[in-house]
Parts: structure tokens; sequence; C-alpha cells
């Protein structure tokens, strides 16, 4: 087998093992009660009036189960999930024609709302308020505007930055909910599932190294528990204990409270480089060669969640907890 083939067939089988770790019934969904107990009264009572759901709004850091939860929605409701993404819908035809090829009560799941082309919220405004599709063929003087019927439908929206949605567009949403972080216990019952669906065997020692260092989030603890397997399997281990979860950790360069290289370094600079703050998002990302909306994204949701990073009026401030964990001295007047 060629290197090619084998790249190709490795990653293939990350692919399966993603799909295969994603809870498939309403009960294998771990967390997000809330949101499932209000999800559960829509679901029941759409299908006791045979009606499609309300469209539904999921915003949240990315890995918290966006998708999977509407892919089990569309189970549920016994219907079909179409799928795409708001990058992918360019211009007012590629929305058109996703919507004209919809089957009655389809679900048309959208990723990364957020992303839609500003036209194309044009025509889903009719078209989510009263199945109407409005078209306009041709342009100048000779252009015609006609209205399709749609079939009832239900749109499911995700998005990680729901400030970045328009208005009118959120507003035609029946139902929006906001995925939480995960609780350490939530993620030691996703590593016990997931492990078993992986045919590893794991200690509660190991689940609860891994759950404390996985971000509250199940896609890294996913991702960990497979590097543990991967671990376990080079040092022909049977089972993925204590040891071979620090040993993974180590090797993957994250520390004890689920930081990574690069977080670490981005509190360093800002206690070495600006004594700790408070500075501007535009300062940080110069010195961390960041664009700000990176630094939004991926770096301050996380440590702001364990307390090792205020967000202030005038700026970010490392707090006494990132002095401590770093080992570093706190000498900022704020302590």
């Amino acid at each position: 087998m060629s290197t090619q083939d084998k790249k190709s067939q490795s990653g293939s089988e990350e692919i399966n093992f993603e799909k295969a770790l994603r809870p498939t019934a309403w009960d294998d969904y771990i967390g997000q009660e809330k949101v499932k107990q209000h999800l559960r009264l829509m679901i029941d009572a759409a299908r006791a009036r045979k009606e499609p759901c309300d469209h539904l709004l999921f915003y949240g850091q990315p890995g918290l189960g966006k998708t999977t939860l509407a892919y089990l929605i569309g189970k549920e409701m016994q219907t079909q999930v179409r799928s795409t993404s708001g990058p992918a819908l360019e211009k007012p035809g590629d929305i058109a024609a996703l919507l004209t090829n919809l089957e009655p009560h389809d679900i048309l799941f959208i990723d990364e709302a957020h992303r839609i082309n500003k036209l194309v919220e044009e025509v889903l405004y009719p078209a989510m308020e009263t199945r109407t599709l409005h078209l306009i063929i041709g342009k100048g003087p000779s252009a015609k505007t006609f209205s399709l019927d749609l079939p009832p439908f239900t749109i499911v929206a995700a998005t990680t930055k729901a400030n970045l949605l328009s208005s009118p567009l959120r507003s035609r949403f029946g139902a929006i909910f906001r995925l939480e972080f995960y609780d350490v216990k939530d993620i030691e019952k996703i590593l016990t599932r997931s492990a078993h669906l992986l045919g590893v065997e794991i200690t509660h020692e190991a689940k609860k190294i891994l759950a404390e260092t996985a971000r509250f989030t199940p896609r890294t603890a996913n991702r960990l528990l497979k590097r543990a397997r991967d671990y376990a399997q080079l040092y022909r281990k049977n089972v993925i204990d204590n040891t071979c979860a620090e040993e993974t950790l180590k090797l993957l360069d994250i520390d004890e409270f689920g930081l990574e290289r690069a977080d670490r370094d981005f509190l360093e600079i800002l206690i070495d480089k600006f004594q700790g703050g408070p500075v501007g998002i535009r300062a940080l990302g110069a010195a961390l060669n960041e664009e700000p909306g990176t630094i939004e994204d991926v770096y301050e949701p996380f440590l702001m969640q364990i307390g090792l990073l205020q967000r202030t009026p005038a700026g970010r401030i490392a707090t006494k907890r990132a002095y401590t964990h770093l080992k570093k001295d706190h000498k900022s007047p704020l302590f």
C-alpha cells in the first residue's frame, strides 16, 4: 500500500470513529439537560400535531454537540436531515435549490449560520416565515418575480458566533438554545460510552484525568481518549490506566488544567509583556501574531471559564490564579 493510500485510509478511519462516537439515540446524548427538556417538549408537541418542528438555532463553543443535536432531532421527528453550511450558500440560487428539493417535514441543517451571505438571507426570510420562495428571473426591465410554495420544513442552524447573526434572521427562529460547557461528571460518562464503542478498557482514575483536562468539551474528551488508546496500543497495554493517561497528556504538552502550549504562551505574553494587563485585544493579537477574532474564539472562552483570564472594559487581565498556575510573581496592583 502506498504512503498516500495509508494516509487516506487513516483519515477515513478517523472520520468513521468520529461518526461512531456520536450519539445516535436521544438517551445516549449526555448533558445539556435543560436544552434537551425544552426540545423534547417541542418535538413531542409537533409530532402530536403532525407538523414540522419550529425553526431552531443552536449556538455555543465548537465541540459541544450542536450538529449531533440536529441529527437527533431528525431521528426523533422520523425525517431526513439535509446538511449545508453558511459559506456554501454564496448566492440566492444555492438556497433555492436546497429548499425546492426538500420533502415534507424535512430538516435543513445549516452549520456556521453566521457566514450566510446577506443576499441569501433575504431569500430565507419569507421561506422561514410563510414557506414561500420569492425568486427574480432576469435583469433590468425584463426581470420577472415569481413565488413558489414550499413544503412544510424545519431549518436547524448552528453557530459559534450568535452575535454575528442579523436581527431579522435571528428573530425568525422559533427557539434559540445556548449550549453550555459540560461538567467533569458528564465528560466522564461520555468517556465511558466512547471507550466502550472503541472497544478499549479504561480505569476510573484515567477517566478522571482525561475528563479534567478535556476543556469541558466532549469533542476534546474523545480526541484525548483516542490518543490514549493509541499510546496503550503502542506500548502493549491492555487497559488505559492513569499512567497511560498522564503520559498521553505529556506527549500532547497538555497540563493538569487542560491548557495547551498555545494557551500558556498567551498567558505568559499577557503577564510578561503587559504586566498582566489590562491590555487591548489588538495589542495582544500583534504580540501573539494572531487575529483578534482567533483570540476571542479560541483562547478566551476556556481561559475565562477556568478563571485564568478576565475581560474588562479596559482590556484583558490575567487573574491571580493564572500567576499561580504559571508560577509567576503576581506583582500587579490589581491583586
